[in-house]
């Protein structure tokens, strides 16, 4: 029978434990979050965590790549249809995950894509755009575009304020205070809830930056 190091916990894998502090940022806010708090919620020490993740940083780069890893789980290569279709799935995978793990969103706008599984998903993804016949450097340029505008767009869409969960003013919430006479076009789109779709702008404008990726010629 293998021996366990001392200080881990039978069944508690380092995929439990990241999972485990999405768990905890989704409930409780990226503020809260810490060795202690996340151990507890496991039932262990906060020492015990350290036998799966070496330190707080190394957390918190850990919840960037499992949520990019729940993203592209299902995401191949590029098909018979090409480049295209394959980063218009990656783009509507990564922002799937984001909606669903609000919190992690300051990470992946902030922190460095740096760490070592976050370099294999480069990696991969660069590849499959060059088996594409997608140049490198433009390959690059593409895939960094897409993932950077559906952050930031997510980011516009249900981030919040670390510290301040919850409480930053919509437009709705506005709406009281607008004079139609001032503000015609907006007080028009929150009756008529014309381009606030989140949903039908993102597609949209992924679908024209890729259109127009895909437009120019080979350099």
């Amino acid at each position: 029978m293998a021996e366990r190091r001392v200080g881990t916990k039978a069944g508690l894998t380092r995929e439990l434990v990241f999972d485990a502090a999405l768990d905890y940022v989704d409930a409780h806010g990226l503020p809260a979050l810490s060795m202690r708090k996340l151990g507890a919620a496991l039932g262990v020490e906060a020492m015990t965590l350290y036998n799966y993740v070496p330190n707080k940083d190394a957390l918190l780069d850990g919840l960037v790549d499992r949520v990019m890893e729940t993203a592209f789980a299902g995401l191949d290569t590029p098909g018979p249809g090409g480049w295209v279709p394959w980063m218009r799935e990656f783009a509507h995978g990564l922002r799937a995950a984001l909606l669903a793990h609000p919190g992690v969103l300051p990470l992946a706008a902030t922190r460095p894509v740096n760490s070592p599984d976050a370099l294999r998903m480069s990696e991969r993804w660069l590849a499959g755009m060059r088996a594409a016949g997608v140049p490198l450097g433009r390959a690059m340029d593409v895939v960094n575009v897409i993932a950077t505008f559906t952050i930031g767009h997510t980011l516009a869409e249900v981030g919040q304020t670390p510290g301040h969960e919850g409480t930053e003013p919509s437009l709705d919430d506005r709406a009281g205070e607008l004079d139609p006479a001032e503000f015609p076009n907006l007080t028009e789109i929150l009756s008529t809830r014309a381009g606030l779709d989140f949903t039908s702008r993102f597609a949209e404008a992924v679908d024209i930056l890729l259109a127009g990726y895909a437009a120019l010629p080979v350099r």
